[in-house]
């Protein structure tokens, strides 16, 4: 073989990995932390240390999660920064970013911005970044978080379920979405209509589907239609958060086609999970909005087929676990939160598999366009010139979930027992592989991720 071009850092050799272009073989040559050349195999890359990984795995970039709850500080016993990014890391993501609330305080002015920066430093093992909080009373410090680093902000349309991030009042969202449309900001909404919940029957108890009657798609809807309805009188960019409702589908659509600046994720458990089969009791599988019907769950699918929901992030929100409220399994009582960080490729590619799809879709979904929605324009991609963040993925093993295996705090999670395809071999941050021992993670801002 001919060797030709520059001696790289590192050159990774696979006969499986992920582009933009698609899934194929090639070679790529990783210099000073970033990708220096995506290459074919015969290209001979050289490099002061080649990888040739196995003919089973695949390489992947670095997946890109932006919907963490990490709680800390305030509410480590939740979860913390330290077993957070290690969860992601053994799951093959290399980025997260942490939601406002849930840590005392909340990411609501520079301030509070300061504190979580100050509390993640030196314990993270992948890269950070944080969005800011949208409550009432805080529209001036929209523009000094902006500029402080966050990537957006997010708000509430009903209770958050803490006290301390009160929700905006449908009245309200127009005026910060204004301010935001000022720089460009970005605003991640809660969809679901506070009036509507009130209307419902209440929760008590452990019946799943009592439950589940409490959070109507209905809200969802609703809440919807009104951010549409609001983001486009003021041409401002908004964000549906863990859409669960597939009758929202048509409305995102229309809007998209209409012009209206509006994008929408989906999470892990609302494309795997259905609720005929969650048993009474488990409240472990509480979220909100709920985890809905097998036949919502496939409308979901397509709604990622055709693109009108843009990503698939965790909604990564553990809690201690009496806060589950496991001894009387009252999904009324029950912290409302689904721990999957570092097991949502396995469970998205078990489902997507199924269903047709391939890694070139999942990296899709769980990469590259998170990556963009939040503007981190060095992440989320097997190209020249982004950090040289990858994942090594074994599509075909099984992994069967042992929650006392998994990295983030508490062993609870909707996912245990269950058998799942795909094992992530290692992960890789900035070129170097990652071991769990030493924190490599940087913090991210806007601008200068």
């Amino acid at each position: 073989m001919m060797m030709t071009g520059p001696m790289h850092d590192t050159v990774l050799r696979a006969r499986r990995l992920v582009t933009t272009a698609g899934e194929g073989s090639g070679c790529v040559g990783v210099t000073g932390g970033r990708i220096a050349a995506v290459a074919p195999l015969e290209a001979g890359l050289e490099g002061r240390k080649v990888v040739e990984l196995d003919d089973d795995v695949v390489l992947l970039p670095g997946l890109v999660d932006t919907h963490v709850h990490v709680n800390e500080p305030g509410r480590t016993e939740w979860e913390g920064f330290a077993t957070a990014t290690r969860a992601a890391a053994g799951g093959g993501v290399t980025t997260i970013l942490d939601m406002p609330l849930n840590s005392i305080p909340p990411t609501v002015d520079v301030a509070a911005l300061e504190v979580k920066r100050k509390s993640a430093q030196g314990q993270c093992s992948v890269d950070v970044g944080f969005w800011g909080g949208a409550v009432p009373g805080n529209l001036g410090e929209l523009r000094g978080l902006h500029d402080g680093g966050v990537f957006g902000f997010k708000c509430f349309l009903l209770h958050s379920g803490v006290d301390e991030f009160p929700p905006l009042r449908p009245a309200e969202l127009g005026a910060y979405l204004e301010t935001l449309r000022g720089f460009d900001g970005l605003m991640l909404v809660h969809a679901e209509d506070s009036d509507a919940i009130d209307r419902a029957p209440g929760c008590s108890g452990g019946h799943y589907r009592d439950f589940l009657a409490s959070r109507p798609r209905a809200a969802e809807n609703l809440a919807v239609a009104h951010v549409i309805e609001a983001a486009d009188a003021v041409r401002a960019r908004a964000h549906i958060l863990h859409l669960s409702s597939s009758d929202a589908l048509p409305m995102l659509a229309g809007a998209r086609r209409d012009g209206v600046r509006i994008t929408a994720e989906t999470c892990p458990h609302y494309l795997a999970l259905s609720a005929e089969e969650i048993p009474d009791g488990a409240t472990q599988f509480k979220c909100c909005p709920p985890v809905r019907e097998a036949s919502n769950r496939e409308l979901l699918w397509r709604g990622l087929a055709d693109g009108t929901i843009d990503c698939v992030v965790s909604d990564h929100s553990p809690c201690a676990p009496e806060l589950k409220r496991f001894d009387t399994g009252d999904f009324g009582l029950a912290w409302g939160g689904i721990a999957s960080l570092e097991i949502g490729l396995p469970v998205v590619w078990t489902e997507a598999r199924r269903r047709g799809f391939g890694l070139a879709d999942v990296v899709r979904w769980m990469a590259e366009r998170p990556a963009r929605l939040a503007g981190l324009g060095r992440k989320g991609q097997i190209s020249p010139g982004y950090d040289a963040d990858f994942c090594i993925f074994a599509p075909d093993d099984v992994l069967v979930v042992d929650p006392y295996r998994l990295h983030h705090k508490h062993p609870v999670t909707p996912y245990g027992g269950r058998s799942l395809l795909g094992v992530v071999r290692s992960t890789w941050l900035r070129g170097q592989e990652l071991d769990g021992d030493e924190p490599r993670g940087r913090l991210l801002t806007r601008g200068g991720a």
